[in-house]
């Protein structure tokens, strides 16, 4: 018998090893129903904000994986392509967190394993990527054909010893570190069934959905609204879900490191998940609000009219009007047929996109509280600030909800190098100067965690305050790591 794998060597550093700079998110999804294969597809179009380069979908029946993906956006992979048949289906939408952005990286991934063939889509950042697939190379001779973090997860369900599905998962998720919600279809003698899993810090959305003839998992609700369905609840940190044809079943919980805390992802709410999503039971839009009510009274403002930077600063800026008395109003324009900037690969393409991006109405002596998401390097910003300065605007006061952005994210979001973050090369009122503003200021972090009913013991803010919520802390220099037992 071969050695117990040693933890430590696994949990090593993301940015002394080498691991790839976090660019943003995915989109899961999972169907138990009549035509699932149709569903997920129409399901990912609900989250296509979440991932814009691929798109996949997977589904079984008898006996079979029918697999197609490719690149692009969910209707250009899927046109023309006849249904995928079966009543299990599971879906993907990609925009790179872990490897390039080329059709083998594209999700999901399947395998065979001595179990049954198994399918997985996954949502988050696997921190120690580079020593899993050291790992899979060296003791179990297996070179993933991708540069996707996700393909190693599926590599392992392989290799996982275990005599069913929920031993195999928690063997994989002892050695994976980092955030992870998944979706997976898992077939052995007894069938095929959709398992849920989320990973103990629940950093990345997942919610479970009950459709009319069916159940579904997905990253976010407002895809299981597209499909006809209710959000029953969310996925618990650490739970393991299975769903067959009697329905949803627990399947226990993931070890968890000792220390490990709770932390959802705060930028969910700021900007990644759309506004008619609901999390922890409250609309997202309500939560934008409330954190532009709390910006408003943080940082109030002498102006004539309140404009959001569409579409994600909206929300919040209704908060601000409400909070402040400052009649909120149409400012910007946005063109529907461009697609979001934020989570574009290139800087030359998210550049040229700012600038078809946005029109402005006459604002002729108009004082503006223009109130944006976030400020992650300011290129977004200061043409949008020349806008409406060119739109006759006399005055710009920038109102940013949330609070500066000052380390890399390590979990899945598109948070760049420290040095590319602006908020750690100027101020308030430089950062104002740099952009063409009058004044600037951001929420508080106190202010944030009001709005999103928080604390800093259930949320993740490592981008705003650099505390990262694993045991050991992430940061550029190799830590020391927790240990844990791992089956030979």
């Amino acid at each position: 018998m071969s050695e117990p794998l040693d933890p430590t060597a696994l949990w090593a550093d993301p940015v002394a090893t080498g691991a790839p700079k976090i660019r943003d998110e995915c989109g899961v999804i999972g169907v138990y129903a009549p035509d699932a294969g149709a569903r997920a597809v129409l399901g990912l179009q609900a989250l296509q904000h979440r991932g814009q380069e691929s798109a996949g979908v997977a589904s079984f029946a008898a006996g079979t994986v029918h697999l197609h993906k490719g690149m692009g956006l969910v209707e250009q992979v899927f046109a023309g392509v006849p249904p995928l048949p079966g009543s299990q289906a599971v879906g993907h939408n990609r925009y790179s967190t872990c490897g390039t952005s080329t059709h083998v990286n594209a999700g999901p991934f399947r395998a065979e394993t001595p179990l049954g063939p198994v399918v997985l889509a996954h949502n988050g950042n696997i921190l120690n990527a580079p020593v899993l697939r050291s790992l899979l190379r060296g003791r179990y001779g297996i070179t993933p054909e991708s540069s996707s973090d996700s393909e190693l997860l599926v590599r392992l369900l392989v290799v996982a010893p275990g005599s069913d599905w929920g031993e195999r998962i928690r063997w994989v998720a002892a050695l994976a570190r980092g955030s992870y919600s998944l979706v997976i279809l898992a077939a052995d003698a007894a069938g095929c069934r959709l398992i849920g899993v989320r990973d103990p810090l629940g950093n990345r959305p997942l919610c479970l959905g009950r459709l009319p003839d069916g159940w579904a998992l997905a990253s976010e609700s407002c895809a299981l609204s597209l499909l006809g369905g209710r959000v029953v609840r969310d996925l618990q940190p650490g739970e393991l879900l299975a769903i067959e044809a009697t329905g949803p079943h627990p399947m226990g919980a993931l070890p968890a490191e000792d220390g490990m805390r709770r932390a959802f992802c705060a930028f969910e709410y700021i900007y990644i998940a759309r506004p008619d999503t609901v999390i922890g039971g409250r609309a997202v839009h309500a939560v934008r609000r409330a954190i532009g009510e709390e910006l408003g009274r943080e940082h109030p403002a002498e102006a004539d009219l309140v404009v959001g930077v569409p579409d994600s600063g909206t929300s919040a800026a209704l908060g601000y009007a409400t909070s402040t008395g400052i009649p909120f109003g149409e400012g910007l324009i946005k063109n529907r047929y461009i697609g979001r900037t934020f989570i574009q690969p290139a800087q030359a393409e998210r550049e040229r996109l700012i600038r078809m991006k946005f029109g402005a109405l006459p604002l002729h002596g108009k004082r503006i509280a223009l109130v944006d998401d976030s400020i992650v390097r300011g290129n977004t910003l200061r043409p949008i600030v020349q806008l409406l300065r060119d739109a006759g605007a006399a005055e710009i006061h920038v109102r940013v909800a949330a609070p500066p952005l000052r380390h890399p994210c390590y979990l899945g979001v598109d948070m760049p190098t420290r040095e590319e973050l602006i908020a750690n090369r100027l101020g308030e009122e430089e950062t104002a100067q740099h952009v063409g503003a009058d004044t600037l200021h951001y929420v508080s972090v106190a202010g944030l965690l009001r709005a999103i009913r928080g604390t800093a013991d259930d949320t993740c803010l490592a981008c705003f305050t650099g505390r990262y919520p694993l045991p050991a802390g992430v940061s550029a220099e190799a830590e020391s790591r927790p240990r844990a037992e791992v089956p030979a």
